[in-house]
């Protein structure tokens, strides 16, 4: 009987403990931030890592990040123009900024 209870509550424990993390890569996956950014590795714009690097200790670094991917930035990094992304909703741009600073 306390096999059945304990199997469950890993299987949760482990769900959760994955599942927003994946979401949000999911979630920069499908409004394609990815075609320009690498987890790991520069591709057109700075890698997620490096983002997460420069910000981490950062106060207010998820509003300021939102702010540069919703309207947009150029020079923050080189020469790298950030086009302005409208098309992600705030719900979905905060937890792929939290996701992105969380590497």
């Amino acid at each position: 009987m306390k096999k059945i209870k304990t199997i469950p509550v890993l299987v949760l424990a482990t769900g959760l403990a994955t599942g927003p993390v994946l979401a949000s890569e999911e979630l920069a996956q499908k409004h394609g931030c990815m075609a320009c950014h690498g987890v790991d590795k520069k591709l057109v714009g700075p890698a997620f890592k490096d983002i997460a690097v420069k910000y981490k200790a950062e106060k207010g670094a998820v509003t300021l990040l939102a702010r540069h991917v919703r309207g947009g930035s150029k020079g923050v990094w080189g020469n790298a123009v950030m086009p302005p992304q409208a098309g992600i909703s705030d719900d979905n741009l905060g937890k792929v900024v939290r996701w992105i600073l969380q590497h």
